[in-house]
């Protein structure tokens, strides 16, 4: 099927069909091909991500995956009653000596650029409102769940850690509200094209390549906080050393601003990995991703005083200078 969109559609003949991550991609005259089912997104998401892909390429990213028009000159086909769009990218060398912290604060600083108004996909100064709804459904879930005995051993886990984790989240939130009303914002702090959920091996693949199906619009500090929690939770012992050469790779480019290192604190204390977990064992029907996921609920609640310390010492173990507040309780 997918030779007979690129044919029918691009007027493209593929040589061959490679695996790169999780996606096939397509090869055409020295030239990668992703087609992306599309039929569940928005279309002011997709003219946002459109925006934003374009944006990166002409400021100079050669990584970045670019929409393709069809033969009548449109970006979004319809083939069997589902719609797609095609991506295209460079063939590219992966380099295993780049420095992750300086290439993501040079994709920031190119993000920073951007003209096009982003609306749809726009998380700058949402977090709070996010979080809070996130919590709300959350608390409802687990409200019902205990009004009877816990069936499973999750639901046992869940009702009782939930009031924990229901306080970290709020402790997040106050502390973006008193981020807000105690500093002041420098240039590091204008939004720029960031990640959903950033990590060391989104850039990783053979081709590193940079895929706008993973993008938002938000503070810096979101790419750099989900850098540091996935470090964490990948429970390597060298996290310090590793989190210290990211960090200072990042700030070789661009320093963070005292606003940016309260944010990315903020996202720190609030639980996403608890969120997640949670999540994703109600919403699936898999006894063995269940399986997995209490095994992983174990594990976090088995943490919490190593990730308090964490948490506790954060502002120190990375070298922040000014005196920026701690949370109390921790």
């Amino acid at each position: 099927m997918a030779m007979d969109i690129l044919e029918k559609y691009f007027n493209i003949k593929a040589d061959q069909s490679i695996r790169i991550g999780r996606q096939i991609r397509h090869v055409s005259n020295g030239l990668l091909y992703t087609i992306v089912s599309v039929t569940h997104v928005e279309q002011e998401v997709l003219i946002e991500l459109y925006e934003m892909s374009e944006h990166m390429a002409k400021n100079s990213d050669k990584k970045v995956a670019r929409f393709v028009s069809g033969k009548e000159g449109k970006y979004l086909i319809t083939h069997e009653n589902e719609d797609y769009v095609l991506l295209q990218n460079q063939f590219h060398t992966t380099n295993r000596l780049r420095k992750t912290g300086r290439q993501l604060a040079k994709f920031h600083n190119r993000g920073k650029n951007l003209q096009a108004p982003i609306k749809t996909l726009n998380r700058a100064g949402e977090w709070k409102d996010f979080w809070a709804a996130r919590l709300d459904q959350m608390e409802k879930v687990w409200g019902g769940l205990s009004q009877e005995p816990p069936r499973e051993e999750f639901d046992k886990m869940f009702i009782e850690s939930f009031p924990y984790y229901m306080g970290l989240c709020e402790n997040a939130i106050q502390y973006v509200t008193d981020t807000e009303l105690d500093e002041k914002p420098q240039h590091f702090d204008y939004g720029t094209i960031c990640h959903e959920r950033f990590h060391e091996d989104l850039w990783k693949n053979e081709q590193e390549i940079r895929n706008p199906f993973d993008w938002v619009l938000d503070h810096p500090s979101r790419d750099i906080s989900e850098w540091v929690r996935d470090r964490y939770f990948k429970g390597s012992r060298i996290l310090r050393p590793d989190m210290m050469s990211f960090l200072n790779d990042y700030q070789s480019v661009s320093p963070i601003s005292p606003f940016a290192w309260r944010l990315i604190y903020a996202r720190l204390l609030f639980p996403l990995h608890y969120f997640v977990c949670v999540e994703e064992y109600y919403n699936t029907h898999s006894q063995s991703v269940k399986k997995h996921l209490e095994e992983t609920l174990d594990r976090y609640l088995r943490d919490t005083k190593d990730y308090e310390q964490f948490l506790r010492s954060f502002y120190t173990m990375v070298g922040v200078k000014k005196k920026l507040p701690a949370v109390e309780w921790l």
